[in-house]
Order: structure tokens, then sequence, then C-alpha cells
């Protein structure tokens, strides 16, 4: 039966042929670490939450009268629906953590570098994307935390002189978070973002495999600082074929991501979902403390010590934009950032200032 199945495929779309020269002969550098295999890792988180979402829309009911009450009976009577719904919260969290990890290792080893700069930005619009989808989705159950915490967000840009408030209306559906907030994320979470999620990942692993994987900066194999003015593939004849090789190491890096989720599900499994997130929304009473997700929360300390609202925002949309830009910016051929102390100096008390301000805002 199979060989049959897999005879019929060979004669209509040549599949031997296909896998020989788009995996076989695909060459990556033989000095890869595991840090090039965070981008098949975070391809791989997406499938699961597509997949564990797909199994909660089946009974969530996206309306303010029945949202909380639909979350709950997920987790109490549909069978294993408290294993899916534990899968897509923890896998929400482990994403962004996963996304993260892979811009700094491609910052830290230059491979936003020319002609790389189209792929670092579809890199960053993607971080976005996901972070705009913890954010929608986390109103979604419709908790005292997460109705509060969207409360504050939802507010941020009403900062801004003249349009403020139009932007803010326009999240909430009004002057409050209601059930046409909920609506709206809700449209926002499982219809608009998932299709330009994807876009984005095709524009992304197109331009990875157009012009080729960059070796990283360090050692033998250091892909020499030429100057690009034409275009042409980067190859790597004495490397390692993309399959199986590199393949078996990214399964093997998916594993890992497998046994961390788990291990969280198994022994914390409160870690994502504090006491806030099992109490109905209630927007009458305004809970003592309101804190955003972790990766959030040095954006939030920062608002928190600058006493200009406006002038806090309008710093952390000039940083993003300028992260988003950097290749642009950083035109030195040098990739090598050890060679560069001041570039990495500024990395590294870039990164400490940020883990500063996250450990701030989790305990003020």
């Amino acid at each position: 039966m199979w060989q049959r199945i897999r005879n019929g495929l060979e004669t209509r779309i040549g599949l031997e042929d296909l896998i020989r020269t788009k995996l076989k002969r695909y060459s990556v550098p033989r000095n890869t670490n595991i840090f090039y295999t965070l981008g098949g890792v975070a391809l791989a988180a997406f499938i699961i939450q597509a997949v564990t979402g797909f199994f909660l829309l089946i009974y969530y009911v996206p309306h303010s009268d029945h949202a909380f009450r639909s979350v709950q009976q997920i987790m109490t009577s549909v069978p294993y629906g408290w294993l899916f719904r534990l899968m897509h919260v923890v896998g929400g969290n482990l994403i962004v953590a996963v996304v993260f990890l892979h811009m700094l290792s491609v910052f830290f080893m230059g491979s936003y570098k020319k002609p790389r700069e189209l792929t670092w930005v579809a890199g960053w619009l993607m971080l976005l994307v996901v972070l705009t989808f913890s954010l929608s989705g986390y109103l979604l159950p419709w908790s005292q935390l997460s109705y509060w915490t969207t409360t504050v967000v939802t507010a941020m840009p009403t900062t801004f002189p003249y349009v403020g408030d139009y932007i803010a209306n326009v999240l909430r559906g009004g002057e409050f978070v209601s059930g046409v907030t909920l609506n709206r994320f809700f449209a926002l979470h499982v219809a608009l973002l998932p299709p330009i999620l994807v876009l984005l990942m095709v524009v992304h692993i197109f331009l990875i495999r157009r012009i080729g994987l960059s070796s990283p900066p360090f050692g033998e194999q250091a892909e020499k600082a030429e100057p690009w003015n034409e275009y042409r593939h980067v190859s790597y004849p004495d490397g390692y074929s993309f399959y199986p090789y590199f393949v078996l190491k990214e399964l093997y890096m998916v594993l890992i991501y497998l046994v961390i989720m788990f291990f969280i599900i198994t022994f914390v499994p409160t870690l994502f979902l504090p006491e806030g997130a099992n109490i109905p929304a209630d927007p009458l009473k305004t809970p003592a403390y309101i804190k955003p997700q972790w990766y959030f929360l040095a954006p939030y300390q920062m608002l928190k010590l600058i006493p200009n609202k406006f002038l806090g925002i309008s710093i952390q949309l000039f940083l993003v934009g300028m992260f988003i830009l950097w290749p642009f910016f950083d035109t030195k051929p040098e990739r090598n950032i050890l060679k560069r102390p001041l570039l990495l100096a500024t990395f590294m008390a870039s990164l400490l200032l940020w883990v500063v301000l996250t450990i701030w805002g989790r305990s003020s």
C-alpha cells in the first residue's frame, strides 16, 4: 500500500528528485550550532499552538457571559481538555522565549547583515505578530487577570495626543473593555493573525533558502566578508547535508522543547496561570496588583520609571523601530561581534538591562 502511494507520488511530482535537490544536496555549514535550530523549533511550536487552539475552539464560547465558564468546562469536563489548554498556555509563553532567543542569536552572530536584511525584518515582524497573538489570546479566558491587564494595555495609546483616544476606542470597541473587545480580540486571534504569520513565515523561509544559510562568524568556516553587489547563492560544498544531518538536529531540539513544556505542565502547571486567572472578570472590582505577562514586564517597568507616559511609549516605539531597521544602520562588513567591543558591550548591557527590568517589574 505504502509503496503504491510512493510510486504514485514519484510519477506525478518526482518525489525522489525533490528530496535529493531540496534536502540532501542543500548543504549547511559544518560549524552550525544549536542556535541555528531555534527557527525550526519556533515553527514546530507554532504548529502545536495551531493544533491545540483548534481543539479549544470546539468548546470555547467567545461571549462575555459564557467565555470564562466555557474555559472552566474545558479544564474540568472535556476529556483531555485540561491537557490541550495547558499545552496552549505553556506553549504560548515558550514560543515567545524561543523567538526571543532566536533573534538574540541571529544578532550575536551577525546573520542580519547584507544581504540578509529582509530576512531580519521578516523575523522581527513575526516576533511582533507572536506578541500580538499572546496579547489578544490573553483576554479570551475572560478572567479577572486578563480583563484588567487588557484594560491597562488598551489604555496606553491614550497618551498620544489627537489620535490616542481613537486608537484605544477602536481596540476596545468603546470607552471600556467589554464583550465587544472580547469579540474583536477573538477575531484578531483566530482569523487575522494566523494568515499574517504564515505569510511572513513563508517569506522568511524563502529568503533563507534563496540566499543560503549564514555560517557562524567564528572559526575557520566563517563566511568571508565579500562585497555583495549582485545576487548569489551562498553554498557550502564541504558542509553537511540539510537532510538528514540538520533535520535530525532540529528534531532533537524540538524534543527538548516538548520535554520543557511537559515538565512545566506536570510539576508547575500554575506557572502561567496565577490566582487571578481562575476568577471570572468583574469590571466593578479592580485587583490590587495588575501585571502583564513576563515578556512585557521590562517595557512595563520602564513605563513606570518614566514619569511622562507619552515620552516612555515614544521611546519604546523608537527602540522597536531601530531594532527592526538595525541592519540598514549597521553597515560595517565585520560580522564577528567579538571583534567589535563597543557593539558587544552595548549588546550585553542591553540584555542585562532587560533582565533587570523584568525581575524588577516582577517583584515591584
